[in-house]
């Protein structure tokens, strides 16, 4: 073709023709990572409800209304983890105006709640699993009204319309997952005492076997009525009376919860909280979660470290992120509370002045022998909230073709809540997530029960902004205390050594115990735990995993990830492109 015009054309018009036909094909080169860009992507624990987020999304739904549609199957299909009888944390990036916002639909406790409420008749604090079953641990479910406001703010389809995939999914059946059956297996002598849960989950007299078909009418059934009613139809009515009877006359630890508790609950919007890592912007939940300032504090401290030179294969990456996350753990254990009842210093915590003194306290070369709290700017004197476990959590994401992106953790605190059902879904335990021992030295628990206050949470949904101020990550795990570190890990994989979020999300694990820094035993992790030994004391290898969830731009566009660890996936609304 080239000879062709050469014989017929001046070489110079030649030239400018070759120049003109090239720049056409650059634009049809650039459009193909931006049309990319354009799909929608959800991922969660549970093909089941990726798939249903990935239909909302194919109906034209918001990343909002995917969101919520995931929330309500994961109430199906992963009871033991999360539902609308919990509650949980949503953080939304809106596309148009760039802006983010954060609905906390935590549970409240009761108003007949006191600060001795798990506490013995001598004035000491009860056995975690003695009060985790029954009425005494539940707190006013939060997720349906969180709903509302979701898709009041940033909703495209009906109301209705987000209900339909777990109401199909509940009348036609779902089938028991391994992870399910291990768990229903595992709580098989709590369970004695819970018939309802039995009646739900049991066939023949044992946990359903894996494969199994298991239907929910009744949750189908106060579906449609949501659906059809709106929010008032969960805290009102006939399902409010279900929920207080199931309190009140719960088996075991029966407790006082009123139909004006659930029709006075509200999800609340807060600011999020943001700070610098490096070139990036960080963003999470504010008080009463801890995600953030936690987070964001172990990547300040980390901040003057090279991480990217010394990379995710040398011992004293992984040394050093240990000692900052145990410091950064003692102040969340120090400050941490509902904000809405103690003065949280989330800005004296996050001040950069503030972490190099923190940092300072950490040694490249040995591993401290304590850890204590520090004294950021505005805090007040305030004695440490003691341990709180969420293990019964999940975590789901959603982007949409315009770019607006949501990223919710959500919970009913232990596996399977406090064993409770209402009308088809499990009732939380989230009030054990207060401290049991309101007062120490003569000083109130930041974190002691109160009547309408929210428990401490670690649910840490985060997103991330690159140096352009474009969204390039959003996150969050389950995991208890350990989400912190789930979602800190990856990270720093992700920002500092430069993998895929899909390959940070695999690397080992890392936390504490009492007695030090424990990092995942798998092969990585046990090379680490040998090597770990010239600090004067070895990170030891243990078995615990964790779920991760997870989106992020890439050069062609969107991207889910889902933890190696889980049965999660992702899902794209563009037939062409991969998923998994």
């Amino acid at each position: 073709m080239l000879s062709g015009l050469q014989r017929s054309m001046p070489r110079a018009n030649v030239a400018r023709m070759i120049k003109r036909i090239l720049a056409v094909l650059s634009l049809f080169v650039i459009a193909i990572p931006s049309l990319a860009a354009a799909q929608g992507v959800t991922s969660s624990a549970d093909p089941r409800a990726t798939e249903a987020g990935r239909e909302i999304l194919m109906k034209g739904g918001s990343a909002a209304d995917a969101e919520m549609a995931m929330m309500l199957v994961l109430t199906l299909v992963e009871p033991q983890s999360s539902g609308i009888g919990g509650g949980g944390f949503f953080l939304y990036h809106d596309a148009k105006t760039g802006t983010i916002a954060t609905i906390d639909g935590r549970e409240k406790a009761p108003a007949a709640a006191t600060p001795e409420r798990f506490l013995d008749k001598d004035g000491k604090p009860r056995g975690f699993m003695d009060v985790v079953p029954g009425g005494l641990s539940v707190g006013v479910p939060g997720n349906i009204r969180l709903m509302e406001e979701v898709h009041k703010r940033w909703g495209k389809l009906a109301w209705a319309d987000i209900f339909q995939p777990a109401i199909d999914l509940a009348d036609k059946g779902f089938k028991v997952t391994p992870v399910l059956h291990r768990f229903m297996t595992l709580y098989a002598d709590v369970w004695k005492d819970f018939p309802e849960l039995r009646a739900i989950y049991y066939v023949d007299g044992k946990p359903a076997p894996v494969g199994t078909v298991i239907r929910n009418p009744a949750y189908a059934k106060l579906l449609r009525d949501i659906a059809a009613r709106g929010p008032d139809a969960f805290y009102t009515g006939a399902n409010a009376q279900a929920i207080v009877a199931a309190v009140t006359r719960a088996p075991r630890n029966p407790a006082k919860m009123t139909l004006a508790d659930l029709k006075a609950y509200r999800a609340k919007e807060r600011p999020a909280v943001c700070t610098t890592y490096r070139i990036y912007k960080v963003c999470g939940m504010a008080p009463p979660s801890s995600g953030a300032t936690t987070v964001q504090g172990i990547l300040g401290m980390l901040e003057a470290y090279d991480m990217k030179a010394m990379g995710k294969d040398n011992v004293m990456s992984w040394h050093l992120l240990a000692e900052a996350m145990q410091l950064a753990y003692a102040d969340r254990g120090q400050y941490l509370g509902d904000s809405d009842f103690v003065d949280v210093p989330v800005k004296g915590l996050l001040d950069k002045q503030y972490l190099a003194s923190r940092r300072m306290l950490i040694s490249p070369y040995s591993v401290r022998s304590d850890y204590p709290a520090g004294s950021p700017p505005g805090a007040e004197p305030r004695t440490p909230t003691g341990p709180v476990a969420e293990h019964g959590t999940t975590h789901f994401v959603a982007v949409d073709r315009d770019g607006n992106v949501a990223t919710m953790t959500s919970t009913v605190e232990s596996i399977f809540g406090s064993q409770l059902v209402a009308n088809g879904y499990i009732l939380n335990n989230e009030l054990t997530d207060f401290t049991f021992v309101p007062e120490k030295d003569g000083k109130p628990v930041a974190n002691r029960v109160e009547a309408n206050k929210r428990p401490l949470s670690s649910m840490s949904p985060t997103i991330v902004y690159g140096p352009d101020g474009k969204l390039i990550l959003a996150l969050g795990s389950a995991g208890g205390k350990r989400i912190i570190m789930h979602v800190t890990k990856t990270l720093i994989g992700v920002l500092d050594w430069g993998l895929s979020a899909e390959d940070a999300i695999a690397l080992p694990n890392l936390y504490f115990d009492n007695q030090g820094a424990i990092i995942e035993d798998n092969a990585m992790g046990q090379r680490i735990a040998k090597e770990s030994a010239v600090f004067g004391k070895p990170i030891r290898p243990e078995d615990f995993g964790s779920k991760v969830n997870a989106i992020e731009r890439t050069p062609a566009g969107w991207r889910g990830a889902a933890d190696p660890r889980t049965p999660g996936t992702w899902a794209t609304d563009d037939p062409s492109a991969a998923a998994e």
